[in-house]
């Protein structure tokens, strides 16, 4: 069961990635361009989780997980607070 739900974790912080990048795109709004980056980042933060937990049990990847959601806030608040209409 929860392979099953980190397995979804990753695919809703992707398709969440998708849709904002799409949105992106077709506005050309910048905020979007943050939030679908810090998604990006999230996905992959969360697909380390997958590794972590189910393909290398052994392994601490923690620190690594930490670091990708940090940055990955990071670039939205960057978004949030530099970037203006």
């Amino acid at each position: 069961m929860a392979t099953f739900i980190y397995a979804l974790c990753t695919l809703t912080a992707l398709g969440c990635c998708v849709l904002l990048m799409r949105g992106y795109l077709r506005s050309t709004t910048k905020l979007l361009f943050w939030a679908g980056l810090c998604f990006a980042g999230l996905a992959i933060s969360n697909l380390i989780v997958v590794i972590d937990k189910i393909v290398l049990p052994l392994q601490d990847l923690s620190p690594w997980r930490v670091s990708v959601s940090v940055v990955s806030v990071g670039v939205l608040l960057f978004g949030l607070i530099f970037e203006d209409r």
